[in-house]
């Protein structure tokens, strides 16, 4: 009769058990909770068939690394499982891959929000330079055509919610909470007058207007 022309690695197996004090096939079944099946697999040196659990129980008997079990047993290699270091330089390459998706997203929004900006300004962005070119030729042109051009202006504000604390002139109160004195001294509810208006958007101030003393 022939002999068997199957693999067999029984003395490698043999050797690894000896390296940790293990004397025979019924004693690394019991120490691994591998069925001696499934050592027999091991032996003949299918790896491939057996299950990666099995895997993991016989090398931590053993004490050898999966990759190494899995290259004696056979000419197949199972990768080895991801170190501590690995999964964290893995951890740190899709946190640096999400800061960047949420930095391109912040520079999408800031174009965007850019471009609707300027669509509402368009109209005051095309005529205000040839306005400043006429005025520059013509001094005594009358500043009341530039009224229209503040209009798109007006209508962004509005858009965004910021109002004007009063309109530049009024007559009121003065609150220190909102308004901003140029100069002297005032007290609450003292008449002011308004000469550079101030802007509120909802509840938060965003800037005082500027009064003077009404005398």
């Amino acid at each position: 009769m022939s002999q068997s022309s199957e693999p067999n690695y029984t003395d490698s197996l043999q050797t690894l058990m000896q390296r940790v004090g293990i004397s025979s096939f019924k004693a690394l079944a019991s120490a691994s909770g591998v069925s001696q099946k499934q050592i027999m697999r091991l032996r003949r040196g299918e790896v491939r068939q057996m299950r990666l659990e099995t895997i993991l129980k016989l090398t931590q008997v053993l004490q050898v690394p999966i990759n190494v079990l899995a290259r004696t047993f056979s000419n197949f290699e199972i990768a080895q499982p991801p170190t501590e270091d690995k999964t964290i330089a893995t951890l740190k390459q899709e946190y640096q891959k999400l800061q960047n998706q949420l930095e391109q997203q912040k520079e999408s929004l800031r174009q965007e929000f850019q471009l609707s900006t300027l669509q509402v300004l368009e109209s005051c962005l095309l005529q205000l330079p040839t306005f400043e070119s006429k005025v520059k030729d013509n001094p005594e042109i009358s500043a009341t055509k530039l009224l229209p051009l503040m209009r798109p202006l007006q209508q962004l504000l509005q858009q965004w919610g910021i109002e004007q604390i009063a309109p530049v002139g009024d007559r009121l109160p003065y609150n220190p909470q909102l308004h901003q004195l140029l100069a002297g001294n005032a007290q609450a509810g003292d008449l002011v007058i308004v000469r550079y208006t101030g802007y509120i958007q909802g509840k938060k101030l965003l800037y005082r207007a500027k009064v003077s003393l009404v005398e």
